[in-house]
């Protein structure tokens, strides 16, 4: 097997157990003036981490983009990975066992320059309804409004949101650098865009991260746009979800008008 330069990047904001494999890099987003955690941070040469309270793990994808030089570059979550292993796992460290390792990557990386999670699929509504059910809407329109006086070869991409009901979720994937810094550029200018033209201090500490959030529906259209080919891979999660609770939340989103206050 053909081994690859491969560095996947774990955006977390706290101390957690992280895989031992040497293909994944722990890095602590939004460090700026925070306590010292033990790993590399987003706050050291290029960064943005100053924006992490808006801006999530974007501010860690941002740093890999300014400054690794690896082949490919991944970013994954300190609670989510990418999986080859089928059957359910409650035990965290039993999860923590079957995190895709550099083997995995490497045999992937032979067929594809990109690898994303499987999409999640929200089968009773299309992506722009749930948006604006969970979320306030205002944020992905002038994304819109950017991206038809910027970038009008996405327009038609874009505006399939508004009739898909399956996307790559999650901000999580491993791309060819090349693919990566292309996909940076267009992401980040966006986003900067979008920071002049919405007014953040309207919105909750919640809400505010909004950056993350049109970020996992921009990729899609970047995707697509560009015809680029990928692998999908399973998705683990580190701490289980409560899937009744995140029901209900939904439930109340769409049919009462109360927007998510919490992540599930």
């Amino acid at each position: 097997m053909e081994k690859k330069d491969v560095k996947i990047i774990v955006a977390t904001h706290k101390k957690y157990q992280m895989p031992k494999d040497d293909i994944y890099l722990p890095l602590h987003v939004g460090a700026i003036n925070k306590e010292d955690l033990g790993y590399t941070k987003d706050s050291t040469k290029d960064n943005i981490s100053i924006k992490n309270p808006y801006y999530c793990e974007l501010t860690g994808l941002y740093w890999a983009y300014k400054n690794l030089d690896n082949d490919y570059i991944g970013l994954v979550h300190y609670r989510r990975y990418f999986t080859n292993y089928n059957k359910k796992l409650k035990n965290e460290d039993e999860k923590f066992k079957h995190v895709l390792s550099s083997n995995e990557v490497y045999e992937l990386l032979n067929k594809t320059d990109v690898i994303l999670p499987k999409k999640r699929n929200y089968f009773i509504e299309n992506l722009y309804d749930h948006y604006k059910h969970t979320m306030y809407i205002e944020p992905l329109d002038i994304t819109k409004d950017i991206i038809y006086d910027k970038y009008p070869k996405y327009k038609e991409e874009f505006d399939k949101l508004k009739k898909r009901k399956k996307a790559h979720m999650f901000n999580m994937f491993i791309m060819k650098k090349d693919i990566l810094d292309d996909y940076c550029n267009w992401l980040f200018d966006i986003l900067f865009e979008l920071e002049k033209r919405v007014d953040i201090n309207k919105y909750d500490d919640f809400h505010k991260r909004f950056f993350g959030r049109v970020s996992e529906l921009l990729l899609d259209v970047y995707i697509n746009t560009n015809n680029i080919k990928y692998e999908e891979v399973k998705v683990i999660d580190m701490q289980n979800i409560n899937w009744f609770k995140k029901g209900i939340s939904f439930l109340k989103a769409k049919f009462m008008g109360v927007k998510y206050d919490k992540s599930f």
